[in-house]
């Protein structure tokens, strides 16, 4: 354990870094806090104000509650189901998978398939 610990010591004082850095360490004299864009951003501009990009974002939906949102009588349970007319998908969608044609429907696992991947394939040898 001594030995080991002046290993260590003897290393310690004759460390030097693999990192060498090029040039005096300096702090900048001004350092710019102004917004800018991203350099990667699509837009290449910042919005005007806060309360102008709230109003264009959206995440789930819109983050204006004030349009999206109007309560009983509004938009949302303002109208019964039955009076919204029937749902139906569009064609060529599905809303379900057994409406699929029947080669895109779920295939029934016999139980040999079953067994052969619980054992991990064991039961196909044995």
């Amino acid at each position: 354990m001594k030995v080991t610990r002046t290993l260590w010591q003897a290393a310690a004082q004759h460390r030097t870094p693999m990192i060498h850095f090029i040039g005096k360490r300096s702090i900048p004299k001004t350092i710019d806090h102004t917004p800018q864009t991203h350099p990667a951003s699509p837009a290449g501009t910042l919005p005007d104000s806060f309360k102008a990009y709230r109003s264009k974002a959206q995440q789930h939906g819109p983050l204006n509650n004030q349009s999206s949102y109007k309560g009983v009588g509004g938009q949302i349970g303002g109208h019964s189901g039955e009076s919204l007319g029937p749902v139906e998908a569009p064609a060529g969608q599905f809303f379900d998978r057994s409406e699929l044609p029947a080669r895109f429907q779920r295939t029934i696992w016999s139980e040999t398939e079953i067994e052969a991947i619980d054992t991990a394939g064991a039961s196909l040898v044995a």
